[in-house]
Parts: C-alpha cells; structure tokens; sequence
C-alpha cells in the first residue's frame, strides 16, 4: 500500500508501451455476455443495439440506457460489466495480452481473466488511469466521488502526477478531474455493496 508520486520505475515504463501500442481497426475484441434493458455500440460505421451473442468490436463506444446492464466477455476469460448509463470506449483487447478501456462516464467492473493478465490493461477515465494485472477492480461514481475499489490482486491508480497502488479491499476516491486520488482506505461494507449493486 503506498503513495508515491509518479517516477515508477519499471512500471511506468509497462504502462506507457501499453498505452502506445496501436489499435487494430475493426477487430473483434469479444462479445456480449448478456444484456438487461437497452444497450447499444456507436462506432464510425454507426448505432446498433447489443444483444447476447453479438461481437463487439475495436474501437466501438458502449453506451448503457438508465436502468440497463451490459456483460461482455473480453479476450479469452475476462468479464467486463457496465452499469446504467455508462458511455465506455474499446480501444483495444487482445486475448493474453490484455488492452486499454476508456471509461467516460458510469460504473464498471472488470474481472482480468488469467489468460489475459500477460500483457496487463489500462483504464482511462477523465478522472485518472488505473493499470490493471490480475485484478478484479470495480471504478465508477460513488458517494459523490470517482472511487475505484480492488475486490482481487491490485492496481496502480494514477491521476494529478500521484500515483496510489491499491490491493484488494482497499480503495481510493477521486473528487474532480485534475484532482489527486485520496491514500488508500478500506471501504465499508454498504459501499461496497452499493458498487457491485451498480453493475449486477
């Protein structure tokens, strides 16, 4: 558990090859799992909305309608669940390597499945960055705040040039954009419960 700031090492080093590798066009990166109330998938090509079976593609933007859930499977084993009004983009996913998600808005829960932990995975938001190894780790809004919560293994959560590494049962709250992440805290119960309750 530390807070420290960004001159990570090797780390940062990982992080900054994933984020500069170059998207595939139009590569499936998975498909949908399943679906309650109304999901759709916006991309240059245009809107269509998602149902179970479907591939999701490379570079295609998520967007949940309130009250709606969407589970995909990404890569070869990892679980990617969105919550109501969620707007996230696919830049990248590739089984055994892992990608990069960019979270503009809503709650999400990204469960990294064993076979896609080599190359690790990144999720952006306007809040900040979490790199993700072997990670079960829930981000969203919560009391308020932008919070990211590990439920399995442990990330780096990155935002205003701090960097806060969290391990599973710790969390960390970001107020506004620009703002530095809080030093790990343990969450209560309710709140936990009222996270996983946003995207189950």
């Amino acid at each position: 558990m530390s807070n420290t700031p960004t001159g990570l090492g090797r780390r940062s080093l990982v992080l900054a090859a994933l984020l500069a590798r170059p998207a595939l066009a139009q590569a499936s990166v998975g498909r949908v799992e399943a679906v309650r109330g109304e999901a759709v998938a916006e991309s240059p090509r245009g809107r269509r909305s998602l149902s179970p079976t479907m591939p999701v593609f490379t570079g295609e933007i998520m967007e949940t309608a309130e009250e709606s859930r969407l589970v995909l499977r990404l890569g070869a084993d990892t679980e990617l669940r969105l919550g109501a009004g969620v707007r996230l983009r696919l830049d990248r996913f590739l089984a055994r390597s892992g990608g990069v998600l960019t979270l503009e808005r809503g709650p999400m829960l990204l469960d990294l499945g064993p076979q896609d932990r080599a190359g690790g995975t990144a999720i952006r938001s306007p809040f900040g960055l979490v790199a993700v190894r072997g990670t079960r780790v829930w981000a969203g809004p919560s009391n308020r705040v932008f919070g990211v919560f590990v439920l399995r293994g442990a990330v780096l959560l990155v935002a205003a040039d701090r960097a806060v590494e969290l391990t599973a049962g710790l969390g960390s709250d970001i107020a506004s954009p620009g703002a530095p992440p809080t030093p790990p805290i343990a969450w209560g119960a309710p709140r936990i419960a009222a996270a996983l309750a946003s995207v189950n």
